[in-house]
């Protein structure tokens, strides 16, 4: 039933960008991570190449993970429509606040600087598709809005800044348990 390939599709890429949820895996020399994400944080840059915005909160294992040359899985499914499951398996580049590329990606998204923890670029080298049918139908309500006002409330502290440097510290990341 699944199938594997090399690049995705423009079927794939449409299927992505639809999702409200998606899950991040990652792993280094700890533990495996396994993380859903939301919000608008992903884009398709081209068949082989996934922008991620991450957002301060808990600890920061796709960091972690992304300076110690880790390996990536993300999954996206269906739980509305036609039954899919899609993996990307990737290796994660970092994109530094201070790039130059940095900007230009951070306007690809409709958010500020300052409540942005992480850019990453997803470089794909094997895409999965199966057919998700034991995924079951659920619908969407909309987002949560509590990580995105604790930030604002953390930025209008003055401690955010602080915050996301202490979660970007080599020994705090691997002490992350």
């Amino acid at each position: 039933m699944g199938k594997q390939y090399k690049k995705l599709t423009d079927k794939d890429m449409k299927f992505i960008q639809e999702q409200k949820l998606f899950y991040l895996a990652s792993t280094s020399d700890k533990e495996v991570n396994l993380s859903p994400k939301g919000y608008d944080s992903i884009r398709v840059l081209g068949n082989t190449t996934i922008l991620f915005m991450s957002y301060p909160g808990s600890a920061n294992r796709t960091y972690r993970d992304a300076v110690n040359n880790g390996k990536f899985t993300l999954v996206f499914n269906a739980f509305e429509g036609k039954p899919k499951i899609l993996r990307l398996f990737c290796k994660a580049e970092i994109v530094e606040k201070q790039s130059d590329a940095f900007q230009n990606y951070l306007d690809m998204f409709n958010e500020q600087d300052s409540l942005v923890r992480d850019l990453f670029l997803f470089k794909i080298y094997t895409v999965e598709s199966s057919c998700g049918e034991a995924v079951p139908y659920m619908e969407y309500k909309g987002e949560r809005t509590s990580l995105k006002e604790w930030a604002i409330k953390m930025e209008k502290s003055n401690k955010l800044e602080e915050y996301k440097k202490a979660h970007h510290t080599p020994v705090n990341l691997k002490e992350i348990k």
